[in-house]
């Protein structure tokens, strides 16, 4: 399947962490999924910790959502028309999140460059302030310093995005304030936003330090720029209310823009973005910024998308929880048995393991990880039945069908793989 691929696409993959080239090998074509595991063409079947990058919050094919989603093809995949999914899953949103208006989009790409046109068009600013290490989709202006797919290939620089889409980004060092308040001293006036990852899962999971987001928010209102809390990886996953419900529900604070993906689309391509009432009133038709989309609020997506939210109930985070802290105890006992440096880092129910001492709270030392430690790591796991991220700098995730026997499966393979990583350490 990899040669077939490979003779029809770039790389044999349709995004590039998925070829593996991070951990070396083959990367498994998947046939089928259910609950907790996938199974490959070849017939293997793996305790999946990707969970599609965050969204298969239920586990795969849930029956409900299958359901949901069946009946919503009966009815016909795309009408280019307003549909009342798309209504109910924007209400469940805001019923969830401090949003009072959302737009949907097909990506978390277009959801973030969406946003950064809003905030320049509102404000009538050009310079975004982004951190290093927090990725945003590919958008040109925000393709810099820009997390786990650079850092894995070690892209140098970002090929094909012209200098003039990028002069405008200031890229600023995650959790420094000092940097942030430099960077505001000196072109302030000048400042249409600043994003952020509401906690950072790109360069594996960076939480914010404590106060951080609402610092970012406070100094933006100072200044007449707008706070945009990309969550389209924490959204919904992190906790029922995102990285959001971690932070600014508690500190009484709420971004002006934020961006969804991932889990509210249930598995299907759909994100959104969404903020305060009077600066999404600036998007057309209701006013000049203008931004659309043919499959924009898809009947079929949005179906799979408010089945998977009405889902997620308080006992489904506590399990993730509760199996979370099982895997992440087991993990730091099996490396530490093998001897192997480690820090395991959380935000809500994501969580990931960097080879390399503590703690990590920026991209700087995020890249102090072991990779290769990290890619014998991976491919004994793989061995035992269960599926990593191919990537060092990824989060974990886990669904609510993880049940006792998945998690045993993961807990059986983690000291054959810690042994694995200490070995490429001698």
């Amino acid at each position: 399947m990899f040669d077939r691929a490979r003779a029809v696409i770039p790389g044999g993959v349709s995004s590039p962490v998925r070829a593996f080239n991070a951990v070396g090998g083959t990367p498994r074509f998947i046939r089928s999924a259910a609950g907790p595991r996938l199974t490959d063409v070849d017939g293997n079947t793996y305790v999946d910790l990707v969970c599609s990058w965050g969204p298969m919050l239920v586990g795969h094919a849930h029956p409900e959502v299958q359901e949901a989603v069946l009946a919503a093809v009966a009815r016909g995949t795309s009408y280019g028309a307003p549909t009342e999914p798309e209504v109910e899953l924007g209400e469940e949103i805001l019923a969830r999140t401090p949003v009072e208006r959302v737009r949907f989009v097909s990506s978390g790409t277009e959801a973030t460059m969406s946003a950064i046109r809003l905030a320049r068009g509102f404000t009538g600013r050009e310079v975004v302030v982004k951190f290093a290490g927090c990725y945003h989709g590919h958008v040109d202006a925000l393709l810099a310093s820009a997390g786990s797919g650079l850092i894995t290939f070690a892209v140098p620089g970002t090929p094909g995005v012209p200098v003039s889409s990028t002069e405008l980004t200031l890229v600023l060092p995650y959790n420094d304030r000092a940097a942030v308040t430099a960077a505001f001293a000196e072109h302030g006036d000048r400042i249409a936003c600043v994003i952020t990852e509401a906690a950072p899962g790109n360069m594996g999971v960076v939480p914010p330090e404590p106060g951080f987001n609402q610092f970012l928010s406070e100094t933006c209102t100072r200044h007449g720029a707008l706070f945009v809390s990309d969550e389209v990886m924490t959204g919904f996953r992190a906790s029922r209310r995102g990285q959001w419900g971690l932070d600014g529900a508690v500190e009484g604070w709420a971004p002006d823009l934020m961006t969804f993906g991932k889990v509210m689309g249930g598995g299907f391509p759909a994100a959104a973005f969404g903020g305060r009432a009077d600066v999404m009133s600036m998007l057309a038709p209701e006013g000049p910024v203008y931004q659309a989309g043919t499959l924009s609020g898809n009947p079929v997506a949005t179906t799979a998308g408010l089945a998977t939210l009405r889902l997620a109930t308080d006992e489904v985070y506590a399990h993730l929880t509760a199996a979370g802290d099982t895997i992440k105890a087991a993990t730091a006992e099996a490396l530490s048995a093998a001897g192997v440096a480690h820090t395991i880092q959380s935000v809500g129910t994501m969580f990931s393991v960097f080879l390399c001492e503590g703690p990590v709270r920026d991209f700087t030392e995020a890249s102090r990880t072991d990779v290769a430690a990290y890619a014998a790591f991976f491919h004994a796991m793989l061995d035992a039945g269960v599926y990593l991220p191919p990537s060092a700098y990824e989060a974990w995730f886990l669904s609510s069908a993880h049940d006792d026997a998945a998690v045993q499966t993961i807990l059986d393979a983690l000291p054959g793989a810690a042994r694995a990583a200490a070995r490429t350490q001698k």
